[in-house]
């Protein structure tokens, strides 16, 4: 392990032991926040449309409302006051925070005086990062995360169209704006890197664009301190050049083919990631801004910071557990001679059972390492797949709901379930705590087994494998193996 990494290990001084998008057994327990008050942006993306707003989307850019400094760090404190288990907030957008910096920096400090015990956290794309360094290191702000899509320009001009320089006061276009982004980005990158904070890097993957490029990408933000590397999927806003290009999503095949490329040259990558929204309040995967309205904080209590400590230290006891268990299912995999394809070896890149028996399963989930959600309110799938004696976490697939949810917003429910259905196509089978008839029968008639039984994901998982390799002859591959990626 090289120094970078070793400074950036989760086990030092327990800096990610509480932060959900920095700890994949962490996100099961622990809440996070994100305030809204950054609306201005410096670059322009290809696949970013800012005046698109859905209140059925959920992606990055995305708000219901602006906030002031003032109404954020009020609302922080309502939020903290009622959702115990909140140890993050972040300022995400809903353009980038350092073209905002009056509002970003006054939002913290409110937030740190008003709040004390939670972590700040801040995004960006990295342009205006050297000059703001030393307010981000004085603001006590530990983790960062920057989105760096490319480290070659002439890849990069493929997918910004401008960057405006304030200092210059000039709007560069073409191969000169991607030089300009890239050079910035890694130089912040460094510099916060040896300050001490944390860094996670976020890549949108974008085919035919910087798949390819992705492990030099990964080799290079690992080198220059990374702890993590967050490699996500392109979703493109209605309105965008690339929709306007028609390019697509990259299929789960290829997204995990390059997870695992990037994660076999030693980079730690996230896989929890859920593309969350400027406003998002809660676990990972369960937004409750609606649960705060000001209506709701104007009867909100004080904050109990007694209470909030005893509840997150008793959380964080959770995850260290949690941990240890995985810790020593990677010990006895290693020990039988199989690779360990717990979700702590998936967070460093370590692959299932390389040959033989696979089945991939999907799972309805409102957090805590259990299938506890009905089919028809899942925003998201958690995927995972097994050997049949260990389980690896692969990804997330965000999806409409099937209940209330709408297909490019024109309500069709059955579009809906076709659009679900083609999202888990790999999949064999799929936990949910409760499921309708309709989507019963579609998902059996695509090869995908709907089961209904609340539990731990894994346990579930691994009973249901044992089953399925006793009925299966041993010649016949699991149903639909990354059938549709």
């Amino acid at each position: 392990m090289d120094s970078a990494s070793e400074a950036a290990s989760p086990s030092v001084n327990g800096e990610v032991a509480r932060h959900p998008c920095y700890s994949e057994a962490a996100h099961r327990y622990f809440a996070r926040m994100h305030v809204p008050v950054a609306p201005a942006c410096n670059i322009g993306c290809h696949y970013c449309n800012r005046k698109f707003d859905c209140v059925n989307e959920s992606r990055p850019g995305v708000v219901s409302e602006l906030l002031t400094p003032e109404e954020a760090a009020r609302k922080a404190a309502g939020v903290a006051a009622q959702l115990l288990q909140l140890s993050v907030v972040g300022i995400a957008g809903p353009g980038d925070p350092l073209a905002n910096p009056d509002k970003t920096f006054d939002t913290f400090r409110r937030i740190r005086s008003d709040v004390p015990d939670v972590t700040l956290c801040l995004s960006t794309n990295g342009l205006n990062l050297m000059k703001y360094l030393d307010q981000i290191v004085e603001l006590g702000i530990a983790h960062v995360t920057i989105t760096i899509n490319a480290v070659d320009p002439d890849i990069g001009s493929q997918i910004y169209g401008w960057v405006y320089d304030e200092e210059s006061g000039r709007k560069y276009e073409g191969r000169e704006a991607a030089s300009l982004l890239i050079s910035r980005q890694l130089l912040g990158l460094k510099a916060l890197s040896d300050k001490g904070v944390l860094v996670k890097v976020n890549s949108v993957l974008i085919p035919g664009v910087n798949d390819e490029h992705m492990p030099v990408l990964a080799g290079m933000v690992k080198r220059l301190g990374a702890f993590m590397h967050n490699i996500m999927p392109l979703i493109i806003a209605p309105g965008s050049r690339y929709e306007q290009e028609g390019r697509a999503a990259p299929p789960p095949k290829l997204l995990h083919a390059v997870q695992e490329a990037c994660g076999g040259a030693g980079a730690q990558i996230m896989r929890h990631c859920r593309q969350c929204r400027a406003d998002a309040i809660g676990l990972l995967g369960e937004d409750r801004s609606g649960d705060f309205t000001w209506e709701k904080l104007a009867s909100a209590p004080p904050i109990d910071p007694a209470a909030r400590e005893r509840l997150q230290a008793d959380l964080e006891e959770k995850v260290k557990r949690l941990e240890e268990r995985q810790a020593a299912k990677a010990a006895a995999g290693r020990k039988s001679g199989s690779k360990c394809a717990c979700p702590a070896a998936a967070a460093s890149g370590a692959p299932a059972e390389a040959a033989g028996y696979r089945l991939r399963a999907a799972v309805a989930s409102r957090g805590e390492g259990r299938v506890n959600l009905h089919f028809g309110y899942a925003k998201e799938f958690m995927v995972y797949e097994t050997d049949g004696q260990n389980v690896t976490f692969l990804g997330i697939r965000k999806v409409q709901a099937y209940c209330h949810g709408k297909a490019n917003c024109n309500g069709d429910k059955a579009a809906t379930l076709r659009e679900i259905i083609a999202s888990l196509s790999d999949c064999s089978v799929l936990f949910s705590a409760g499921i309708g008839k309709v989507p019963e029968a579609k998902l059996k008639a695509a090869g995908i087994i709907p089961v209904v039984k609340p539990g731990h994901i894994e346990e579930l998982i691994l009973q249901h494998a044992k089953y399925d390799r006793y009925l299966r002859p041993r010649s016949e591959a699991p149903a639909n193996p990354l059938a549709g990626t």
